[in-house]
Protein backbone atom coordinates (compact mmCIF):
# COMPACT_ATOMS: atom_id res chain seq x y z
CA UNK A 1 0.00 0.00 0.00
CA UNK A 2 2.84 2.37 0.76
CA UNK A 3 3.97 2.11 -2.86
CA UNK A 4 0.57 3.48 -3.90
CA UNK A 5 0.90 6.52 -1.63
CA UNK A 6 4.44 7.17 -2.83
CA UNK A 7 3.23 7.12 -6.42
CA UNK A 8 0.40 9.57 -5.61
CA UNK A 9 2.87 11.95 -3.93
CA UNK A 10 5.08 11.77 -7.00
CA UNK A 11 2.18 12.58 -9.33
CA UNK A 12 1.06 15.49 -7.14
CA UNK A 13 4.63 16.82 -6.99
CA UNK A 14 4.80 16.80 -10.80
CA UNK A 15 1.52 18.72 -10.95
CA UNK A 16 2.84 21.27 -8.44
CA UNK A 17 5.97 21.80 -10.53
CA UNK A 18 3.83 22.64 -13.55
CA UNK A 19 1.93 25.17 -11.42
CA UNK A 20 5.06 26.88 -10.01
CA UNK A 21 7.11 27.07 -13.21
CA UNK A 22 5.14 29.99 -14.74
CA UNK A 23 5.60 32.02 -11.54
CA UNK A 24 9.38 31.59 -11.20
CA UNK A 25 10.33 31.66 -14.86
CA UNK A 26 11.88 34.93 -16.03
CA UNK A 27 9.81 36.72 -18.59
CA UNK A 28 11.34 37.49 -21.94
CA UNK A 29 10.27 41.16 -21.66
CA UNK A 30 11.67 42.13 -18.23
CA UNK A 31 10.07 45.42 -17.11
CA UNK A 32 13.03 46.50 -15.02
CA UNK A 33 15.58 45.93 -17.76
CA UNK A 34 13.35 47.70 -20.26
CA UNK A 35 13.02 50.69 -17.90
CA UNK A 36 16.79 50.89 -17.41
CA UNK A 37 17.34 50.90 -21.13
CA UNK A 38 14.80 53.68 -21.57
CA UNK A 39 16.42 55.74 -18.81
CA UNK A 40 19.83 55.33 -20.41
CA UNK A 41 18.51 56.33 -23.79
CA UNK A 42 16.73 59.34 -22.30
CA UNK A 43 19.89 60.37 -20.40
CA UNK A 44 22.07 60.17 -23.53
CA UNK A 45 19.53 62.07 -25.63
CA UNK A 46 19.27 64.79 -23.00
CA UNK A 47 23.08 65.13 -22.77
CA UNK A 48 23.25 65.55 -26.54
CA UNK A 49 20.53 68.21 -26.42
CA UNK A 50 22.37 70.09 -23.67
CA UNK A 51 25.58 70.10 -25.71
CA UNK A 52 23.71 71.49 -28.73
CA UNK A 53 21.95 74.13 -26.63
CA UNK A 54 25.27 75.13 -25.02
CA UNK A 55 26.93 75.54 -28.42
CA UNK A 56 24.02 77.71 -29.57
CA UNK A 57 24.23 79.82 -26.41
CA UNK A 58 20.84 78.90 -25.17
CA UNK A 59 22.11 77.23 -21.99
CA UNK A 60 24.71 78.94 -19.79
CA UNK A 61 24.88 76.53 -16.81
CA UNK A 62 25.39 73.17 -18.59
CA UNK A 63 27.09 71.42 -15.63
CA UNK A 64 24.26 72.24 -13.26
CA UNK A 65 21.74 70.80 -15.68
CA UNK A 66 23.84 67.65 -16.13
CA UNK A 67 23.98 67.23 -12.33
CA UNK A 68 20.19 67.61 -12.10
CA UNK A 69 19.79 64.99 -14.86
CA UNK A 70 21.99 62.50 -12.98
CA UNK A 71 20.06 63.10 -9.77
CA UNK A 72 16.78 62.42 -11.55
CA UNK A 73 18.19 59.12 -12.82
CA UNK A 74 19.29 58.13 -9.31
CA UNK A 75 15.93 59.03 -7.81
CA UNK A 76 14.26 56.45 -10.08
CA UNK A 77 16.30 53.50 -8.69
CA UNK A 78 14.60 53.12 -5.23
CA UNK A 79 11.22 53.21 -6.88
CA UNK A 80 12.23 50.34 -9.14
CA UNK A 81 13.56 48.24 -6.22
CA UNK A 82 10.39 48.79 -4.27
CA UNK A 83 8.30 47.79 -7.30
CA UNK A 84 10.43 44.65 -7.74
CA UNK A 85 9.95 43.68 -4.11
CA UNK A 86 6.20 44.23 -4.37
CA UNK A 87 6.11 42.00 -7.49
CA UNK A 88 8.01 39.25 -5.69
CA UNK A 89 5.57 39.30 -2.77
CA UNK A 90 2.55 39.28 -5.08
CA UNK A 91 3.91 36.28 -7.03
CA UNK A 92 4.22 34.13 -3.89
CA UNK A 93 0.77 35.23 -2.75
CA UNK A 94 -0.58 33.64 -5.94
CA UNK A 95 1.79 30.65 -6.18
CA UNK A 96 1.38 29.33 -2.63
CA UNK A 97 -2.44 29.13 -2.66
CA UNK A 98 -2.24 27.51 -6.11
CA UNK A 99 0.05 24.77 -4.80
CA UNK A 100 -2.18 24.18 -1.77
CA UNK A 101 -5.22 24.07 -4.05
CA UNK A 102 -3.62 21.41 -6.32
CA UNK A 103 -2.60 19.20 -3.39
CA UNK A 104 -5.86 19.58 -1.50
CA UNK A 105 -8.07 19.13 -4.55
CA UNK A 106 -6.17 16.01 -5.70
CA UNK A 107 -6.58 14.13 -2.44
CA UNK A 108 -10.12 15.42 -1.88
CA UNK A 109 -11.23 14.10 -5.28
CA UNK A 110 -9.54 10.73 -4.60
CA UNK A 111 -11.25 10.51 -1.20
CA UNK A 112 -14.59 11.20 -2.90
CA UNK A 113 -14.34 9.11 -6.08
CA UNK A 114 -11.31 6.83 -5.60
CA UNK A 115 -13.10 4.11 -3.53
CA UNK A 116 -10.33 4.21 -0.96
CA UNK A 117 -12.40 2.11 1.47
CA UNK A 118 -12.63 -0.70 -1.10
CA UNK A 119 -8.90 -0.60 -1.75
CA UNK A 120 -8.19 -0.70 1.97
CA UNK A 121 -10.56 -3.65 2.45
CA UNK A 122 -8.91 -5.46 -0.47
CA UNK A 123 -5.49 -5.02 1.14
CA UNK A 124 -6.78 -6.31 4.49
CA UNK A 125 -8.35 -9.37 2.84
CA UNK A 126 -5.11 -10.14 0.98
CA UNK A 127 -3.22 -10.04 4.27
CA UNK A 128 -5.68 -12.58 5.78
CA UNK A 129 -5.10 -15.20 3.04
CA UNK A 130 -2.99 -17.61 5.18
CA UNK A 131 -5.52 -17.52 8.02
CA UNK A 132 -8.51 -18.06 5.72
CA UNK A 133 -6.73 -20.86 3.86
CA UNK A 134 -6.05 -22.74 7.10
CA UNK A 135 -9.66 -22.32 8.13
CA UNK A 136 -10.86 -23.67 4.79
CA UNK A 137 -8.65 -26.78 5.06
CA UNK A 138 -9.80 -27.49 8.62
CA UNK A 139 -12.65 -30.07 8.64
CA UNK A 140 -14.12 -28.62 11.85
CA UNK A 141 -14.27 -24.99 10.74
CA UNK A 142 -16.92 -23.56 8.43
CA UNK A 143 -16.49 -20.42 6.39
CA UNK A 144 -19.31 -17.92 6.10
CA UNK A 145 -20.33 -16.56 2.70
CA UNK A 146 -18.48 -13.33 3.41
CA UNK A 147 -15.31 -15.20 4.38
CA UNK A 148 -15.61 -17.36 1.26
CA UNK A 149 -15.86 -14.24 -0.90
CA UNK A 150 -12.88 -12.71 0.90
CA UNK A 151 -10.85 -15.86 0.34
CA UNK A 152 -11.73 -15.88 -3.36
CA UNK A 153 -10.64 -12.23 -3.71
CA UNK A 154 -7.37 -12.86 -1.84
CA UNK A 155 -6.61 -15.94 -3.95
CA UNK A 156 -7.27 -14.12 -7.21
CA UNK A 157 -4.93 -11.33 -6.07
CA UNK A 158 -2.19 -13.79 -5.18
CA UNK A 159 -2.58 -15.73 -8.42
CA UNK A 160 -2.34 -12.49 -10.41
CA UNK A 161 1.18 -12.03 -9.07
CA UNK A 162 2.03 -15.78 -8.81
CA UNK A 163 0.32 -17.45 -11.79
CA UNK A 164 2.42 -20.65 -11.40
CA UNK A 165 1.04 -21.47 -7.94
CA UNK A 166 -0.57 -24.90 -8.44
CA UNK A 167 -1.93 -25.05 -4.89
CA UNK A 168 -3.54 -21.63 -5.28
CA UNK A 169 -5.35 -22.63 -8.48
CA UNK A 170 -6.46 -25.92 -6.88
CA UNK A 171 -7.83 -24.07 -3.86
CA UNK A 172 -9.65 -21.56 -6.05
CA UNK A 173 -11.17 -24.42 -8.03
CA UNK A 174 -12.43 -26.08 -4.85
CA UNK A 175 -14.02 -22.81 -3.77
CA UNK A 176 -15.70 -22.59 -7.17
CA UNK A 177 -17.07 -26.11 -6.71
CA UNK A 178 -18.34 -25.27 -3.23
CA UNK A 179 -20.09 -22.15 -4.56
CA UNK A 180 -21.45 -24.01 -7.62
CA UNK A 181 -19.53 -21.51 -9.74
CA UNK A 182 -18.81 -23.86 -12.64
CA UNK A 183 -16.92 -21.35 -14.77
CA UNK A 184 -14.49 -20.49 -11.97
CA UNK A 185 -14.11 -24.14 -10.93
CA UNK A 186 -13.30 -25.46 -14.42
CA UNK A 187 -11.05 -22.51 -15.26
CA UNK A 188 -9.02 -22.77 -12.04
CA UNK A 189 -8.75 -26.57 -12.15
CA UNK A 190 -7.69 -26.42 -15.80
CA UNK A 191 -4.89 -24.00 -14.85
CA UNK A 192 -3.74 -26.31 -12.05
CA UNK A 193 -3.88 -29.36 -14.35
CA UNK A 194 -1.85 -27.54 -17.01
CA UNK A 195 0.84 -26.73 -14.42
CA UNK A 196 0.96 -30.22 -12.87
CA UNK A 197 -0.89 -33.06 -14.62
CA UNK A 198 0.74 -35.77 -12.49
CA UNK A 199 -0.55 -34.77 -9.06
CA UNK A 200 -3.51 -37.08 -8.24
CA UNK A 201 -5.25 -34.39 -6.18
CA UNK A 202 -5.07 -31.99 -9.13
CA UNK A 203 -6.34 -34.73 -11.48
CA UNK A 204 -9.29 -35.50 -9.25
CA UNK A 205 -10.17 -31.81 -8.82
CA UNK A 206 -10.08 -31.27 -12.57
CA UNK A 207 -12.22 -34.36 -13.21
CA UNK A 208 -14.68 -33.33 -10.52
CA UNK A 209 -15.15 -29.93 -12.18
CA UNK A 210 -15.47 -31.40 -15.68
CA UNK A 211 -18.06 -33.90 -14.46
CA UNK A 212 -20.40 -30.99 -13.68
CA UNK A 213 -20.10 -29.59 -17.21
CA UNK A 214 -22.94 -29.96 -19.70
CA UNK A 215 -20.44 -30.61 -22.48
CA UNK A 216 -20.23 -34.36 -23.32
CA UNK A 217 -16.57 -33.90 -24.30
CA UNK A 218 -15.77 -32.54 -20.83
CA UNK A 219 -17.69 -35.37 -19.18
CA UNK A 220 -15.86 -37.98 -21.23
CA UNK A 221 -12.50 -36.47 -20.29
CA UNK A 222 -13.57 -36.51 -16.64
CA UNK A 223 -14.43 -40.21 -16.85
CA UNK A 224 -11.10 -40.97 -18.46
CA UNK A 225 -9.19 -39.19 -15.67
CA UNK A 226 -11.24 -40.88 -12.94
CA UNK A 227 -10.71 -44.34 -14.46
CA UNK A 228 -6.96 -43.76 -14.58
CA UNK A 229 -7.00 -42.75 -10.92
CA UNK A 230 -9.02 -45.84 -10.02
CA UNK A 231 -6.67 -48.12 -11.96
CA UNK A 232 -3.67 -46.62 -10.15
CA UNK A 233 -5.25 -47.19 -6.74
CA UNK A 234 -5.82 -43.54 -5.81
CA UNK A 235 -7.08 -43.81 -2.24
CA UNK A 236 -10.03 -41.44 -2.41
CA UNK A 237 -13.55 -42.80 -2.21
CA UNK A 238 -14.83 -39.77 -4.10
CA UNK A 239 -13.31 -41.24 -7.29
CA UNK A 240 -15.49 -44.36 -7.02
CA UNK A 241 -18.45 -42.24 -5.94
CA UNK A 242 -18.27 -40.09 -9.07
CA UNK A 243 -17.77 -43.12 -11.30
CA UNK A 244 -20.73 -44.89 -9.69
CA UNK A 245 -22.98 -41.86 -10.03
CA UNK A 246 -22.03 -41.39 -13.68
CA UNK A 247 -22.59 -45.08 -14.42
CA UNK A 248 -25.99 -45.00 -12.72
CA UNK A 249 -27.06 -41.90 -14.66
CA UNK A 250 -25.97 -43.42 -17.97
CA UNK A 251 -27.82 -46.68 -17.26
CA UNK A 252 -24.73 -48.82 -16.68
CA UNK A 253 -26.14 -50.29 -13.47
CA UNK A 254 -23.68 -53.20 -13.15
CA UNK A 255 -20.78 -50.74 -13.19
CA UNK A 256 -22.51 -48.54 -10.61
CA UNK A 257 -23.01 -51.57 -8.35
CA UNK A 258 -19.36 -52.54 -8.77
CA UNK A 259 -18.06 -49.11 -7.72
CA UNK A 260 -20.42 -48.82 -4.76
CA UNK A 261 -19.39 -52.31 -3.65
CA UNK A 262 -15.73 -51.26 -3.79
CA UNK A 263 -16.58 -48.29 -1.58
CA UNK A 264 -18.28 -50.60 0.91
CA UNK A 265 -15.22 -52.82 1.04
CA UNK A 266 -13.02 -49.78 1.71
CA UNK A 267 -15.05 -48.27 4.57
CA UNK A 268 -16.38 -51.44 6.27
CA UNK A 269 -19.84 -52.13 7.74
CA UNK A 270 -19.24 -49.98 10.84
CA UNK A 271 -19.13 -46.79 8.82
CA UNK A 272 -22.34 -44.73 8.71
CA UNK A 273 -22.07 -44.48 4.93
CA UNK A 274 -22.23 -48.25 4.50
CA UNK A 275 -26.02 -48.37 4.82
CA UNK A 276 -26.45 -45.52 2.34
CA UNK A 277 -24.30 -47.39 -0.19
CA UNK A 278 -26.40 -50.51 0.38
CA UNK A 279 -29.52 -48.55 -0.52
CA UNK A 280 -27.83 -47.23 -3.68
CA UNK A 281 -26.84 -50.74 -4.72
CA UNK A 282 -30.38 -51.98 -4.10
CA UNK A 283 -31.75 -49.14 -6.20
CA UNK A 284 -29.44 -50.04 -9.08
CA UNK A 285 -30.43 -53.72 -8.85
CA UNK A 286 -34.08 -52.72 -8.86
CA UNK A 287 -33.56 -50.59 -11.97
CA UNK A 288 -31.88 -53.53 -13.67
CA UNK A 289 -34.88 -55.71 -12.85
CA UNK A 290 -37.33 -53.08 -14.14
CA UNK A 291 -35.42 -52.82 -17.40
CA UNK A 292 -35.66 -56.56 -17.90
CA UNK A 293 -39.35 -56.62 -17.07
CA UNK A 294 -40.22 -53.92 -19.59
CA UNK A 295 -38.94 -55.91 -22.55
CA UNK A 296 -36.23 -58.14 -23.87
CA UNK A 297 -32.78 -57.36 -22.48
CA UNK A 298 -29.42 -58.77 -23.45
CA UNK A 299 -26.72 -59.40 -20.88
CA UNK A 300 -23.20 -59.35 -22.32
CA UNK A 301 -20.09 -60.42 -20.42
CA UNK A 302 -16.86 -59.09 -21.93
CA UNK A 303 -13.31 -60.32 -21.40
CA UNK A 304 -9.94 -59.25 -22.81
CA UNK A 305 -7.61 -61.58 -24.65
CA UNK A 306 -4.27 -62.23 -23.00
CA UNK A 307 -2.29 -60.32 -25.63
CA UNK A 308 -4.59 -57.30 -25.68
CA UNK A 309 -3.29 -53.98 -24.35
CA UNK A 310 -5.68 -51.06 -24.45
CA UNK A 311 -5.51 -47.30 -24.02
CA UNK A 312 -7.26 -46.21 -20.78
CA UNK A 313 -8.72 -43.29 -22.72
CA UNK A 314 -10.52 -45.63 -25.15
CA UNK A 315 -14.26 -46.36 -24.96
CA UNK A 316 -16.22 -49.59 -25.18
CA UNK A 317 -18.91 -49.88 -27.88
CA UNK A 318 -21.46 -52.70 -27.66
CA UNK A 319 -23.95 -53.17 -30.50
CA UNK A 320 -26.66 -55.77 -31.19
CA UNK A 321 -27.58 -56.65 -34.78
CA UNK A 322 -30.15 -58.74 -36.51
CA UNK A 323 -28.38 -61.72 -38.17
CA UNK A 324 -26.77 -60.57 -41.43
CA UNK A 325 -27.57 -56.86 -40.89
CA UNK A 326 -24.72 -54.31 -40.72
CA UNK A 327 -26.93 -51.72 -38.97
CA UNK A 328 -27.32 -52.16 -35.21
CA UNK A 329 -30.73 -52.44 -33.63
CA UNK A 330 -29.35 -51.31 -30.26
CA UNK A 331 -25.99 -49.90 -29.18
CA UNK A 332 -24.32 -48.28 -26.18
CA UNK A 333 -21.00 -46.63 -25.32
CA UNK A 334 -19.26 -47.15 -21.99
CA UNK A 335 -16.05 -45.97 -20.32
CA UNK A 336 -13.41 -48.66 -20.72
CA UNK A 337 -13.39 -49.66 -17.05
CA UNK A 338 -12.00 -52.94 -15.81
CA UNK A 339 -12.37 -56.42 -17.31
CA UNK A 340 -14.11 -58.78 -17.15
CA UNK A 341 -17.25 -56.66 -17.12
CA UNK A 342 -20.93 -57.14 -17.77
CA UNK A 343 -23.30 -54.74 -19.52
CA UNK A 344 -27.03 -54.98 -20.12
CA UNK A 345 -28.79 -53.57 -23.20
CA UNK A 346 -32.55 -53.25 -23.61
CA UNK A 347 -35.13 -51.30 -25.61
CA UNK A 348 -33.80 -48.04 -24.13
CA UNK A 349 -30.68 -48.58 -26.22
CA UNK A 350 -32.58 -48.98 -29.50
CA UNK A 351 -31.09 -46.99 -32.37
CA UNK A 352 -34.13 -46.57 -34.64
CA UNK A 353 -37.72 -45.77 -33.84
CA UNK A 354 -40.00 -48.70 -34.66
CA UNK A 355 -37.18 -51.24 -34.42
CA UNK A 356 -36.75 -52.48 -30.85
CA UNK A 357 -34.43 -54.99 -29.31
CA UNK A 358 -37.40 -56.88 -27.84
CA UNK A 359 -38.68 -57.60 -31.36
CA UNK A 360 -35.66 -59.78 -32.23
CA UNK A 361 -35.88 -63.55 -31.90
CA UNK A 362 -32.15 -63.93 -32.57
CA UNK A 363 -29.25 -61.53 -32.73
CA UNK A 364 -25.49 -61.07 -33.01
CA UNK A 365 -23.50 -59.05 -30.45
CA UNK A 366 -20.48 -57.06 -31.56
CA UNK A 367 -18.07 -55.41 -29.12
CA UNK A 368 -15.33 -53.00 -30.05
CA UNK A 369 -12.77 -50.89 -28.18
CA UNK A 370 -12.73 -47.52 -29.93
CA UNK A 371 -9.26 -46.05 -29.39
CA UNK A 372 -9.60 -42.70 -31.23
CA UNK A 373 -13.17 -41.65 -30.45
CA UNK A 374 -14.24 -41.90 -34.09
CA UNK A 375 -16.68 -44.72 -34.78
CA UNK A 376 -16.04 -44.45 -38.52
CA UNK A 377 -12.39 -45.51 -38.19
CA UNK A 378 -11.56 -49.05 -37.06
CA UNK A 379 -7.87 -49.49 -37.82
CA UNK A 380 -6.05 -50.93 -34.82
CA UNK A 381 -9.22 -51.39 -32.72
CA UNK A 382 -9.79 -54.66 -30.83
CA UNK A 383 -13.14 -56.32 -31.39
CA UNK A 384 -15.20 -59.45 -30.79
CA UNK A 385 -18.36 -60.90 -32.35
CA UNK A 386 -20.69 -63.51 -30.89
CA UNK A 387 -22.34 -66.29 -32.87
CA UNK A 388 -26.06 -65.96 -33.56
CA UNK A 389 -27.79 -66.08 -30.18
CA UNK A 390 -31.43 -66.74 -29.30
CA UNK A 391 -33.54 -64.56 -27.03
CA UNK A 392 -32.71 -64.99 -23.35
CA UNK A 393 -29.32 -66.63 -23.89
CA UNK A 394 -26.40 -65.02 -22.04
CA UNK A 395 -23.61 -63.73 -24.25
CA UNK A 396 -19.91 -64.12 -23.49
CA UNK A 397 -17.30 -62.57 -25.81
CA UNK A 398 -13.51 -62.22 -25.73
CA UNK A 399 -11.84 -59.18 -27.29
CA UNK A 400 -8.95 -60.85 -29.10
CA UNK A 401 -9.25 -59.77 -32.75
CA UNK A 402 -7.83 -56.58 -34.19
CA UNK A 403 -8.81 -54.60 -37.28
CA UNK A 404 -6.02 -54.12 -39.79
Amino acid sequence: MWMFWISTLLLVAIAVVFVIIPFIQKRANNDQALRDELNKAFYKDRLKELEEETEEGIVADQQDLIADLKQTLLDDIPTQQKHQQENRVSLWMVALPSVLLVVGLSYALYAKFGHYQHVQAWQQVSAQLPELSKKLMSPQAELSDEEMNDLTLALRTRLHYQPDDVTGWLLLGRIGLANRDLETAIGAMKKAFALDNEDPDVKFGYAQALMLSNDPVDQQEAKSILLKLAQRGYADLRVYSLLAFDAFESGDFPAAIKYWSLMQQAIGPDDARYEMLSRSIESARKRMGEGMAEGQSVKVTINLGEQVKVDPNAVLIVSIHAPGSPMPVAAARYPLGEFPRTVVLDDNNSMMEGSKLSSLESYVVRVRIDSDGNVATKSGDWYAESPTMKTGEPVDVVLDKQYE
